[in-house]
């Protein structure tokens, strides 16, 4: 049976799977990423569990896979396939491609980054399925972002593009670790949310998730919270509408878990700050946490399509 091997590396965990020519998770696992043991041993992690799941293909569906694709997080050349920074991983300028690519047996092999490579599955099997242009937005610690255009991910030039947790929404608002203040996600991630309801309800250990519940229970310091997430949040989205007109926004990541809790009153205030803006679909994500494995499977299959046709 045809197949690609698809991996999806975390600050924590790794999440991989053997990926039929119909999208088919043919077969899945999980291991920790161990990034306590340094870099290199994290690459020889990456490395070694490639290298299990095309044992495991040969063995179980009579031939090796076809390629590979992976998903890193922090700067990815996926152009050049270089893994080149991740703050969380202690990783610089990994051949990741390269390295793959020898341990495999010499099979072509695609990098992407993880939200961008979380975005293509999302936009093209997932929430977005069918859309032309979508915006794909993971709150959880900070704020990412994937602008898909026609199936695909559009990088940017430098590979930076889709970075709106970075728009600065108040330039008085509190110092982010990009270097400049006020920006989305000191605001409006799951990380912000927590912050400001540890502090509002005076219990270090609260969370964007204990947030929600006391929304949904009608506490005021909690509504007053999450209001103010949900104001910076659609002026972030207004700004990201204006400037890409996309026909579906998919909101992800661990803030989108509060459901309708969020996505009522977030389309409520974006339908309030557009003027000529045409209101995109705002729809929460389908694919929870594979969507960066499925889309690492997409990317291999894209490869081998891409040689094909060449």
């Amino acid at each position: 049976m045809k197949h690609v091997i698809a991996l999806d590396v975390g600050g924590t965990g790794m999440k991989a799977a053997l990926v039929g020519a119909d999208g088919a998770l043919l077969y899945e696992a999980r291991r920790a990423t161990g990034r306590e043991r340094g870099p290199e041993a994290v690459v020889e992690s990456i490395l070694a569990f490639a290298a299990d799941l095309r044992a495991y293909g040969e063995e179980h569906f009579g031939e090796s896979a076809l390629a590979a694709g992976v998903a890193v997080p922090g700067i990815v050349d996926a152009e050049k396939g270089i893994a080149v920074y991740a703050a969380n991983l202690g990783w610089r300028d990994v051949p990741m491609r390269q390295l793959l690519g020898e341990r495999l047996g010499g099979v072509p092999v695609a990098l992407g980054h993880d939200v961008r490579t979380g975005g293509l599955a999302e936009g093209r099997i997932g929430a977005g399925n069918g859309a032309d242009r979508f915006l794909f937005i993971p709150l959880g610690t900070g704020i990412a972002g994937a602008i898909g255009i026609a199936g695909a991910i559009e990088e940017g030039a430098h590979g930076y593009a889709g970075e709106i947790g970075h728009i600065v929404i108040r330039p008085d608002g509190p110092d982010c670790g990009c270097g400049q203040r006020g920006c989305l996600e000191t605001l409006a991630s799951a990380s912000a949310v927590s912050r400001a309801w540890a502090a509002a309800s005076g219990d270090p250990k609260a969370d964007a998730a204990d947030c929600a519940k006391a929304v949904e229970a009608g506490d005021p310091k909690a509504l007053a919270v999450w209001q103010n997430a949900v104001d910076a949040l659609a002026a972030g989205l207004v700004t990201a509408l204006t400037l890409l007109d996309p026909r579906t926004l998919i909101i992800g990541g661990g803030l989108a878990e509060a459901g309708e809790t969020l996505f009522t009153p977030l389309r409520a205030a974006v339908e309030e700050r557009v003027t000529f803006q045409k209101l995109p679909h705002i729809v929460p994500a389908a694919l929870g946490d594979t969507a960066g494995c499925l889309g690492a499977g997409l990317l291999a299959w894209d490869l081998l399509s891409t040689e094909v046709s060449a």
